[in-house]
């Protein structure tokens, strides 16, 4: 059983095959106080500390995040039109003519669920405080934006 740190790629990939094969290698389920279950959970928090030091993944590009969420939600531009203020806009900002403003952001993270960071990766513009992105995100203060109060929310 490995109780060392991973420090290389060929131990963190030797981690990995060890629970591949405890895991094909029981026909029963492993219990999680047996032996192997106890050798699985600590070669799992080893990846895990290795993954998480070596292999981060960066935000996806912000254009390339809404058109991967419409494909998953089978939209087109026009179904998305209206979060981003007509169609003329939202090919804009989809052919990188336009850049995302503060209210899209805002929009897109609220109906489509695409995640704030995704939205404003690369867009050194924009940084927001937590005070003023929980502020952004609730319904009140959307619909107080949309209404032309942007300066009473940040």
């Amino acid at each position: 059983m490995r109780t060392k740190i991973l420090k290389t790629e060929q131990e963190y990939n030797e981690a990995c095959e060890r629970i591949y094969s405890l895991m094909n290698s029981s026909d029963n389920a492993i219990e999680p106080d047996s032996p192997e279950g106890e050798e699985i959970e600590l070669l799992s928090l080893l990846v895990e500390k290795y993954e998480r030091e070596h292999h981060q993944l960066e935000a996806p590009d912000p254009i390339e995040a809404i058109k991967f969420r419409m494909e998953q939600m089978n939209l087109r531009q026009v179904d998305i039109a209206p979060l981003f203020g007509g169609k003329t806009r939202v090919s804009e900002v989809l052919h990188r003519r336009r850049p995302l403003t503060l209210k899209m952001i805002t929009l897109l993270n609220r109906y489509l669920g695409i995640p704030l960071e995704s939205l404003v990766s690369g867009n050194e513009e924009i940084e927001l405080e937590a005070e003023k992105r929980d502020k952004l995100l609730s319904i009140s203060s959307i619909q107080e934006y949309l209404k032309g109060g942007r300066a009473a929310m940040i």
